[in-house]
């Protein structure tokens, strides 16, 4: 699962209609570049594909009176956010999920209902314990990592991995259960994107030729 298109679908839908520019200054705002393949090329590629898969209805926009060719905005359809709805699920349920899918599922995990989302990740904690027990079939961690040679180490890793994964699971159940942050239906839902004309300070160029594309 690539992190791009759940971030892609998920900008879009909370504009509502976005532009190109638009979804890569969100994705920037969020930081995206730095721990995701959320790169222009990437994300303008993404926009036009899921437009073709129909996740997305591109609407041509008039031109400024500036001139130039129309701009495109996209809306994302019904397809789209059944698409985005499963993508988000996916991120937060698979064990083994990459950090960039990982972090754009809990980017996004308020646009469930609080306990689906607890639910999804205690089912992320279960996927966890099964991965760690199947490693210890082979590897046991209290004899320590030198007991295999230096292959236990990658044993090692795997066990310390899911430990540490769990852990942190556990932490934002724990959270979630206790309240913290807004979720669907709760009320007024937590908006991250940047308004249009809205300056992004960690804007890293010019609009993007695909802009107008």
């Amino acid at each position: 699962m690539s992190a791009i298109r759940l971030l892609v679908l998920g900008a879009v839908r909370m504009h509502g209609r976005a532009h190109g520019y638009q979804v890569r200054n969100d994705l920037e705002y969020w930081g995206a570049h730095e721990w995701s393949n959320a790169k222009p090329g990437s994300i303008y590629h993404a926009l036009k594909q899921m437009a073709k898969q129909g996740l997305l209805h591109a609407h041509e926009i008039a031109p400024s009176t500036a001139g130039g060719p129309p701009r495109t905005e996209y809306e994302i359809t019904e397809k789209g956010t059944e698409e985005y709805f499963g993508l988000l699920r996916e991120s937060l349920t698979t064990y083994d999920q990459k950090m960039d899918v990982l972090s754009a599922g809990i980017g996004f995990i308020v646009d469930l209902e609080r306990e689906e989302a607890v639910a999804l990740l205690k089912e992320r904690v279960r996927g966890l314990r099964e991965w760690r027990s199947s490693v210890t079939d082979y590897y046991t961690p209290e004899d320590g990592p030198e007991s295999i040679g230096h292959i236990g180490e990658i044993m090692n890793l795997w066990v310390s991995s899911a430990d540490s994964g769990a852990e942190w699971t556990q932490g934002l159940i724990r959270r979630i259960e206790a309240g913290a942050y807004t979720f669907a239906g709760e009320g007024d839902p937590f908006v991250g994107v940047l308004a249009e004309g809205e300056e992004n300070p960690y804007a890293t160029g010019e609009p993007h030729a695909g802009d107008r594309l």
